[in-house]
């Protein structure tokens, strides 16, 4: 990320959720009212005029021209993480961390959270443009969620936790979307320590790419354009899991593997009828911690 400015991808998934919430409400998987204030103005105009079919086509056809799968991939994998979170809150967890949460709204438009205790945890760049988005067009942010924030060049998540007195005795569902992929081995480790430390039956969703994607990025639709594009930005990925490896890697973790799917299988689980191809290297797996 650009130094003083915000994730342009977190920009771009909170583009696609607010384009599904402005089709018809029998024909969405999520609805986020949120999302677009987030965006820029040219964005923002033109999920306003993706209301009309003609143009709606023309903004996807244009997005999967230019990032291969990455519509339809974003918006199942976030109903497919909303759909986890769900699962595990249904088994009595009762604090959510989002770890690099960028424009994440689940505390607002998740109605299951309203009585959970929500802890996002971002860079200040990110952090702050929330927080201003959220007194300039939204209103007061819900008090059920503490806004963290963290520059891992000065701090680590343990001190994270000392500072804002996280309590570690209550079991909890952490989220990782989006992030590993732009870090080192080293600080993933130092990370799924820290999950570690919650107790037992605490949980763990998250995303990964396949590392394939890094070593031969030609063996996937669009991947060689993407990695460019996101040197550009800077925001290049670094980190990828084999998926045959993962299980045993998050057994150091005391974690258990209990989901793990690409972006094939999850668009074909909520977006059976759309068929664009592209993103599979992208994958959401999910972790139980086990003692």
């Amino acid at each position: 990320m650009k130094a003083n400015k915000t994730s342009r991808t977190a920009q771009y998934m909170a583009l696609f959720r607010a384009l599904e919430s402005q089709r018809d409400s029998n024909d969405r998987l999520f609805y986020d009212p949120y999302a677009i204030h987030f965006l820029d103005l040219k964005l923002r105009l033109a999920v306003r005029l993706s209301k009309n079919k003609r143009v709606r086509k023309y903004i996807s056809t244009t997005i999967q021209n230019k990032i291969p799968g990455a519509f339809s991939s974003g918006l199942a994998r976030t109903k497919y993480i909303d759909d986890l979170l769900q699962s595990s809150l249904s088994e009595g967890i009762t604090q959510v961390i989002i770890l690099g949460a960028g424009f994440d709204t689940r505390a607002l438009r998740l109605d299951f959270l309203k009585s959970a205790s929500v802890i996002e945890i971002d860079h200040p760049n990110t952090s702050n443009f929330k927080i201003d988005i959220f007194k300039k067009r939204i209103g007061k942010p819900p008090e059920n969620i503490t806004y963290c924030q963290i520059d891992f060049n000065k701090q680590s998540l343990d001190e994270l936790a000392v500072q804002y007195h996280f309590d570690f005795t209550k079991p909890t569902t952490l989220i990782w979307e989006g992030v590993t992929n732009y870090l080192t081995a080293a600080a993933i480790s130092k990370t799924f320590t820290f999950i570690s430390r919650f107790p037992k039956g605490s949980v763990i969703i998250f995303t990964y790419v396949h590392q394939e994607i890094l070593t031969d990025p030609s063996s996937f639709l669009g991947g060689e354009k993407l990695l460019k594009d996101l040197e550009k930005l800077e925001e290049h990925w670094t980190f990828g899991f084999l998926p045959s490896e993962l299980p045993d890697y998050l057994k150091q973790f005391n974690l258990t593997l209990l989901e793990d799917l690409g972006a094939k299988e999850y668009r074909k689980k909520y977006l059976p009828n759309r068929n664009e191809k592209g993103y599979e290297f992208y994958r959401v797996a999910m972790a139980k911690k086990d003692y």
